[in-house]
């Protein structure tokens, strides 16, 4: 096929997609036998106003951890100053936008008076948007979602959290480590979360199988404290 019938189908598929979406789109299936076009469509109008969204942002920090955690929680409360320092330092603070973690980090930043963005993830159980967000933008896919939140950023902080957050950890330093994006401070925020795991990956990983080198130990800060997170993000980051 050449390049001008090429772009003559995908504008095609454009059209009819846009055309066909239905207001109430249901959840893609395990390898679909057949793309839908109205998906086909979804996903790149996802692409674009994401990228328009994060294009905007000269200096940003994501912050990820648990949806669940009370926001009288120690984890939250840094979470919320941490992310406030930073927004008073001219980054833009990025979450997914709902509670928990989430929630403490846009509450800081949103105080502060800085920029305060949520990208949120519709799913069955509705994941409502917290109140402390200037800019939010709601994703149906979440690998969308995830090039948003791992290319969106100048400095990634992890604090603790389930599955979501140990998968976006993982991704942002696989890309790191196979030089898909530069290095970037990666803080995992909390010894007595991080320590256990951190540990694996070090004695199981690095030396008992050597499935990672040592080097790639050192793409991640482990801290403790606020200042600590701060100071390290303000030292390896242009803020120029």
């Amino acid at each position: 096929m050449d390049e001008n019938l090429r772009n003559e189908e995908l504008a095609k598929a454009v059209h009819e997609g846009q055309r066909s979406m239905p207001s109430e789109r249901p959840l893609m299936v395990c390898k679909p036998k057949k793309m839908e076009p109205w998906r086909i469509f979804k996903i790149m109008s996802e692409f674009v106003d994401g990228f328009d969204l994060i294009g905007r942002q000269s200096l940003a920090a994501s912050f990820f951890g648990s949806s669940r955690a009370d926001s009288d929680n120690e984890m939250c409360k840094a979470a919320e100053e941490l992310a406030g320092k930073l927004a008073k330092n001219g980054f833009a603070i990025i979450t997914g936008g709902s509670s928990g973690i989430m929630q403490a980090a846009n509450k800081g930043a949103y105080d502060a008076g800085g920029v305060s963005i949520g990208l949120n993830i519709n799913l069955p159980n509705e994941q409502s948007y917290n109140p402390y967000l200037t800019d939010k933008l709601t994703f149906d896919h979440f690998f969308v979602r995830k090039v948003m939140l791992t290319y969106a950023s100048e400095a990634y902080v992890y604090f603790p959290g389930g599955f979501g957050t140990l998968d976006e950890f993982f991704e942002i330093i696989t890309l790191v480590q196979t030089k898909k994006i530069r290095k970037m401070p990666i803080i995992l925020f909390g010894e007595g979360y991080w320590r256990p795991l951190l540990s694996f990956i070090e004695k199981t990983l690095c030396e008992k199988y050597s499935t990672i080198s040592e080097s790639d130990i050192s793409l991640y800060t482990l801290v403790d404290s606020v200042d600590d997170a701060y100071n390290y993000i303000i030292a390896n980051t242009n803020c120029a």
